[in-house]
């Protein structure tokens, strides 16, 4: 628990700096894995004829499915497959972490096929206080998922890591 946490400037450097675009996939065989795996049972995201009858000219992505970063042999992280360093770190020397959460706004609904770049960056950082986890750094994160052909942007995700 920290009782003392300050925001350096070094700190304050990290906002607004942008990662390089990281391509991301969604595939047929992605999308059906993940609805398996998080237990969605409608055939349309197995069956494509279910989903032509559906309305749908492919599979579409389940909810909260974002794709599948390329694995990039050398560059990418071993546990998430994305970039082993997407942006700027924030370096703060506390070591809990907790998950505060990700809203994800859509500009159009994913599908099997479409082939994405994102980006992310830090969007705000600040100190807030608990009283049992004592002062606490609240990282708000921005990620941008744009069409590789187009450019396009197709969806943000905004995220929130608490370290304390």
């Amino acid at each position: 628990m920290a009782a003392e946490f300050e925001l350096t400037d070094e700190m304050r450097e990290a906002i607004g700096v942008e990662s390089e675009p990281w391509p991301v996939e969604l595939t047929t065989t992605s999308i059906r894995a993940f609805a398996r795996g998080v237990g969605y049972t409608d055939r349309r995201y197995y069956d494509e004829e279910a989903a032509r009858g559906a309305g749908l000219d492919t599979l579409p992505a389940p909810p909260c499915y974002l794709g599948t970063p390329v694995w990039i042999p050398g560059e990418s992280d071993p546990t998430f497959s994305g970039p082993r360093r997407s942006g700027p770190a924030v370096k703060h020397g506390l070591t809990g972490l907790l998950d505060g959460g990700t809203e994800v706004v859509y500009e159009r609904p994913l599908k099997a096929g479409d082939r994405l770049f994102v980006t992310s960056k830090i969007s705000d950082l600040e100190v807030k206080e608990s009283k049992g986890l004592g002062k606490m750094l609240v990282v708000t994160s921005e990620q941008t998922f744009t069409e590789q052909d187009t450019g396009d942007v197709v969806m943000r995700t905004f995220a929130q890591a608490i370290y304390y």
